[in-house]
């Protein structure tokens, strides 16, 4: 599992840790991963041009020390220096006496050009706001030339805690981070300015609980559900979908392709979709009753193209076991009734749902992911999966929010939510808590879409096809 911790509590784990070192080890260590994961992306450290963009804090200091390293391996190293005086004096005397030579802004852009490394060591895990102007030109600069850019820690101009970009900021094609991820490494928009991310142990000591979480391959396949010896249908579980309409049959088939996938022994629809969902998918349980008198369940999924049908989705809210609530689903169901539930309730929404529940524009979701999903599951009293480039699952008592790490954007193709509600709310009647069944159902999801398009466009039938890869993917490691 990945983990992610505050700004704050890795700055508290670092002042523990350099009272028990001697002065200077702890950049020194950084400095060292640092200087080797640029002489990867070089190749060839010997002759190469290196230029390195320093602020004042310790993120420039890195970037000194660093560069010292590749001055005294045959690289040709230039420190441009936003704040001379403010410089860390220690990286400034290590750089010169390895023969790496210093500048300020004046011309910069020009050795960036020349350059087959730029180092941003601009604005270090403290940095709010995005770029100050002085810096924007270096970023854009950076951004043009053929130089691979490496960031420390993170790219200057983002938020390490929320992810947002408030600003200009560099884009960075590797960012080195040191002890442990920060919560913007994770999350979009943030993540996309990251590029690949390379994490360098320097033996801090973290609290057992971080801010954020990410499950891999090892992690998920210990939740998944598996039939034991004496299981049958009923005792693996019966996920209820509660949706379609005369308008959007498609929903209502493509959320029992989902649940079928899932883990659940048996799938019972009930809507006016029925006889799409049976030509598709005999092994289907059908009903035109309603939820009431559906059957026995041990989980529902409504609202994924339920148009305006109100009293189903009050319906299944009603009941006393978990509800995934999608879609129209989101829009139709009462706040009072949601947070009024004993048993787990999971919501799905994406950027624009959110914003609507929160009475936000869809771009402040977007630029503060982090915050909505927290506000929303607070809000609610459920556990909220919100959807996106990054997806995030937080639980309504706060605590370790998860973040997807597998998702792809050919995921963003109608009715690929459908299949997700399905699957979620399967290894919910699996039983599987909320909170793990959004983070599998999410997992699954992601790498069955990336299985399915291979680089190609691909429709949502051919994510829930490639459930069962994905499933077989993770638990085979």
């Amino acid at each position: 599992m990945r983990t992610a911790y505050s700004v704050e509590t890795v700055r508290t784990a670092e002042r523990e840790l350099m009272a028990r070192l001697p002065e200077g080890a702890l950049m020194q260590r950084a400095a060292a991963g640092l200087a080797a994961a640029c002489a990867d992306v070089l190749g060839r450290v010997y002759g190469s041009r290196v230029v390195l963009l320093v602020g004042s804090g310790d993120n420039g200091g890195d970037a000194l020390y660093a560069g010292a390293r590749l001055a005294r391996r045959g690289a040709g190293v230039s420190a441009v220096l936003l704040a001379p005086e403010r410089a860390h004096g220690g990286g400034l005397a290590a750089l010169r006496r390895a023969g790496g030579r210093t500048t300020g802004t004046d011309g910069a852009e020009a050795l960036i050009e020349r350059a087959d490394l730029v180092v941003d060591g601009i604005v270090g895990i403290g940095g709010k706001g995005g770029l100050r102007p002085e810096a924007v030109p270096l970023a854009e600069a950076a951004a043009r030339a053929r130089a691979a850019v490496v960031a420390v820690d993170l790219p200057s101009g983002v938020d390490a805690d929320t992810g947002e970009v408030r600003g200009a900021a560099v884009r960075a094609d590797l960012t080195v981070t040191f002890g442990t991820h920060k919560p913007g490494l994770l999350i979009d928009p943030a993540r996309e300015y990251a590029g690949s991310v390379r994490l360098v142990d320097i033996g801090l000591s973290l609290p057992e609980e971080p801010e954020l979480e990410a499950l891999q391959h090892a992690d998920v396949a210990r939740l998944l559900p598996v039939p034991a010896a004496e299981s049958d249908k009923y005792r693996r579980g019966v996920v209820g979908i509660a949706a379609g309409s005369s308008r959007y049959p498609g929903a209502a088939v493509l959320a029992v392709a989902g649940a079928l996938r899932g883990g659940a022994g048996a799938v019972r629809y009930v809507g006016p979709a029925g006889q799409a969902v049976i030509a598709c998918f005999p092994e289907t349980l059908v009903s035109d009753g309603g939820p009431r008198r559906a059957g026995r369940v041990q989980a529902w999924v409504v609202g994924p193209g339920a148009g305006d049908d109100a009293a189903t989705v009050a319906e299944v809210l009603a009941t006393d076991v978990p509800v995934l609530i999608d879609a129209d689903g989101l829009r139709l169901a009462e706040a009072s009734a949601v947070r009024g539930r004993r048993a787990p309730t999971l919501m799905t929404p994406h950027a624009g749902e959110a914003a609507a529940l929160l009475g936000v524009e869809r771009g402040e979701v977007e630029a503060g992911r982090l915050a909505a999903v927290r506000e929303l599951a607070g809000r609610y009293g459920a556990t909220v999966l919100l959807k996106g480039s990054t997806t995030l699952i937080a639980s309504s008592g706060g605590g370790v929010v998860r973040v997807n790490p597998t998702g792809t954007s050919w995921l963003a193709t109608a009715g690929s939510g459908d299949v997700l509600s399905g699957l979620a709310g399967s290894l919910l009647a699996a039983g599987l808590s909320a909170v793990d069944a959004a983070s599998a159902g999410a997992y699954l999801h992601g790498l069955a879409g990336r299985f399915a398009a291979d680089g190609a466009p691909m429709g949502a039938h051919d994510v829930a096809e490639g459930i069962a890869g994905a499933w077989r993917s993770v638990v085979r490691g």
